[in-house]
């Protein structure tokens, strides 16, 4: 096909954390149990979050990170309720 726009794979990086006003227990226990027991007190706060890496063939960056959050949105692989969904290109791959 003559002048098909070539497709690469984008790996995309998915974050999922609890907003701000919800608690994070697990970031809590790390920042409490583990950093500042071991004297790193410059350290004043974790949150912890869950990361999906998506890898997805398309035409361009903008693409992909649309077609990523549409298929988060879609499938309610977060509650945006009570979670805050980031995205962002992390690589680039020749198909």
């Amino acid at each position: 096909m003559a002048g098909a726009k070539k497709k690469k794979i984008f790996i995309v990086n998915v974050s999922i954390e609890n907003k701000p006003f919800l608690n994070d227990p697990e970031g809590e226990t790390v920042l409490n149990d583990l950093i500042l027991k071991e004297n790193y007190s410059d350290i004043v706060s974790v949150r912890s979050a869950k990361t999906l890496l998506v890898k997805i063939l398309s035409g361009n960056e903008d693409e992909a990170l649309f077609k990523v959050k549409k298929m988060c949105d879609d499938l309610r692989i977060y509650n945006p309720i009570v979670s805050n969904c980031e995205l962002s290109i992390r690589k680039i791959q020749s198909k």
